[in-house]
């Protein structure tokens, strides 16, 4: 079983950056595709972006396409979320999550039930 933290959540003006971290623990890291999700008030939880296993392979959802990059430093069991150019309907918890089964390409990245670990989120605020 893999262990996440996220951090760098917090408050940024509209047009501002953050980038998040996801910490890794457990399992081995390098073997399991991650994903983004975000949750804000009232609404689902919401795919953001992916990395494959061998971080050949990265996926976004439209909305935040040429804003957020993700990527993942293996020597360090982290994955990375940089978001760029903000905007308040940004606005949610972040969470990281990491593939239930190892070595997995062929997935539905954006799929929530593709998932069997999950951080505890970090808030992200963004103000117009």
């Amino acid at each position: 079983q893999v262990q996440l933290v996220e951090s760098g959540g917090g408050l940024v003006q509209a047009g501002g950056s953050l980038r998040l971290s996801c910490a890794a623990s457990g399992r081995t890291f390098s073997n399991y595709a991650m994903g983004w999700f975000r949750q804000a008030p009232g609404k689902e939880r919401e795919f953001v972006a992916a990395i494959s296993w061998s971080g050949r392979r990265t996926y976004y959802e439209d909305s935040v396409k040429g804003r957020f990059t993700i990527s993942r430093d293996i020597a360090k069991n982290t994955v990375y979320l940089q978001m760029n150019s903000l905007k308040p309907e940004d606005t949610a918890v972040y969470h990281c999550a990491a593939d239930s089964r190892p070595y997995r390409t062929n997935y539905y990245a954006s799929s929530p039930a593709e998932y069997g670990g999950w951080g505890q989120g970090t808030q992200v605020t963004v103000s117009s």
